[in-house]
């Protein structure tokens, strides 16, 4: 910060310009981009993009008309109707002409720090009114125009705070990766769960249905009947529980949602509750099963389950058969305990929303926030 200061004073002491994006930025109509083949497959090697929240909708094999950004050549993409952007620097392709490729006047100003200041601008637009908005709105606001060394020393501050989230984000990633492998019992699974399984079952691993392992079934209470403070979790559909002052069961289950969030709901719960009418409770009757064993187990394998019964059955909704029907492997008591031991640590290491990845994510991207918004803000140079 220090050194930014200094250097913004001595080059521009009396304020920096200010310009509007129009004059910083070039753009690009997408049209000679869009896919023709939505055959998509992460087989294939070209992404195709959105500027929403979604932005890769999959991969495609379309070969003409690729735009060619790079490490070298990057460029935003700007969604032309939610003002939603995203720093590209792969080839790709697009869905739709509703977007804007932007890249910069590289005489006056870095691409990065326009990527960073369109971050600070926040605007929000109505969304109701279905209006293109890169020419009509966005493009017309004025944003501060340093020395291209001072933008370099702003962007290279910001970008290690982005790198930071970034790595801290891929790090969640790699504990579902383990995860999965950890529970798959096949070659992939890591050596220490490996000789264990050729020790105590040399056969392979035992497989039931959920239903023959467990006791399924939903609360009887209604959403409307959640309090902000109260004696007892209320478990309804989504992954932040609520609180009532009755519990309606006192046991060790797992909570999923039967509907709306479907296969992305998970709870692990020892003691009393209230429930949602429309999730379910899995309550372990057998001996041989573990109950955080198989809370892991759904959390790694019910997802990619579900979403193909779905599929199949257009309803976004979990009937009890596709619960009682759902296959689990039930290797020795020993490896349960062992796959709970590396998985608890793994668990809180990434879901914990004081300690752990998910709040050092959210203490950077503040951090970010901050430093952002202090670097980013300059005096304007008065005309004279």
């Amino acid at each position: 910060m220090t050194t930014i200061n200094d250097l913004t004073a001595r080059l521009c002491p009396n304020g920096v310009e200010w310009k509007p994006l129009y004059e910083l930025a070039n753009y690009e109509q997408p049209s000679k981009y869009i896919v023709s083949n939505t055959n998509y497959d992460d087989a294939f090697s070209t992404p195709v993009l959105t500027a929403g929240k979604t932005f890769i909708l999959g991969y495609t094999n379309d070969t003409d008309g690729v735009y060619l950004a790079s490490k070298k050549h990057p460029v935003i993409i700007f969604d032309d109707f939610t003002c939603a952007f995203k720093w590209v620097d792969f080839p790709f392709k697009v869905k739709s002409s509703a977007i804007k490729i932007i890249t910069a006047n590289e005489e006056i100003t870095l691409l990065r720090y326009i990527f960073h200041m369109m971050g600070k601008l926040a605007f929000i637009p109505n969304l109701s009114d279905h209006q293109r908005l890169w020419i009509s709105k966005y493009s017309l606001f004025k944003i501060p125009l340093p020395p291209l060394e001072v933008q370099g020393k702003i962007v290279e501050v910001l970008d290690k705070f982005t790198a930071l989230v970034e790595e801290l984000v891929e790090r969640k990633k790699q504990y579902r990766y383990y995860r999965e492998v950890l529970l798959s019992f096949d070659e992939e699974t890591p050596s220490v769960i490996r000789d264990m399984l050729s020790r105590l079952c040399p056969n392979g691993v035992e497989w039931k249905l959920l239903g023959e392992v467990a006791e399924i079934g939903t609360g009887s209470s209604n959403a409307n009947e959640g309090l902000e403070e109260g004696l007892y979790p209320f478990y309804v559909r989504s992954q932040k529980p609520l609180r009532k002052n009755e519990y309606e069961f006192d046991e060790t289950a797992i909570i999923t949602a039967g509907d709306g969030n479907v296969g992305k709901v998970f709870h692990y719960v020892e003691g009393k509750y209230a429930l949602h009418q429309r999730a379910y409770r899995i309550h372990i009757t057998l001996p041989k099963v573990m109950p955080k064993y198989y809370f892991y187990y759904m959390c790694s394998a019910f997802p990619s389950y579900i979403e193909k019964l779905m599929y199949q059955s257009s309803v976004a909704s979990i009937r009890r058969s596709m619960l009682t029907d759902f296959p689990v492997p039930l290797p020795p008591l020993e490896v349960q305990g062992k796959i709970v031991e590396i998985l608890d640590q793994f668990h809180t290491l990434t879901t914990s929303l004081t300690e752990g990845i998910p709040a050092e994510i959210e203490a950077r991207r503040k951090q970010y926030q901050y430093y952002r918004d202090k670097l980013l803000s300059f005096k304007e140079k008065k005309e004279t």
